[in-house]
């Protein structure tokens, strides 16, 4: 069946870090652009990060500029999100999503719909 898994999220101290790993089975993800997404309680679902799948181009919302970085490595069919410095205003869910459309207009200003699978999320906690 078709899924993306997110994984390594969990709790940290402000100023920490944490690598989340999103993992594809039953498709191929080198021929999509990936999207890190996050949402926390009450708030809209907005865009963190997108990979390309050509050129591997990246795109940060301000967010996460200086501080987060997205990489793929397509022979473990997995993109990574490495976040330090993390702060509380980080906690969320974060979630990853695939496009075959060019992602990063559509993840810096949070055009969901341009994003065709999701995965389940996985839980950042950033607390003292």
């Amino acid at each position: 069946q078709v899924q993306l898994v997110e994984s390594g999220g969990g709790l940290v101290q402000p100023g920490g870090s944490l690598r989340l790993s999103c993992t594809a089975s039953g498709f191929t993800l080198n021929y999509y652009a990936i999207g890190w997404f996050r949402q926390a309680p009450g708030k809209e679902r907005e865009g963190v990060s997108c990979i390309s799948s050509s050129d591997g181009s990246t795109y940060y919302a301000d967010s996460a500029k200086g501080r987060f970085t997205i990489s793929r490595d397509n022979a473990e069919n997995t993109v990574y999100l490495q976040m330090n410095s993390l702060k509380p205003e980080d906690t969320a869910v974060y979630y990853c999503a695939t496009t075959k459309s060019w992602c990063g207009v559509p993840v810096v200003a949070g055009l969901l719909d341009f994003f065709d699978y999701w995965g389940q999320g996985t839980q950042v906690i950033v607390s003292s």
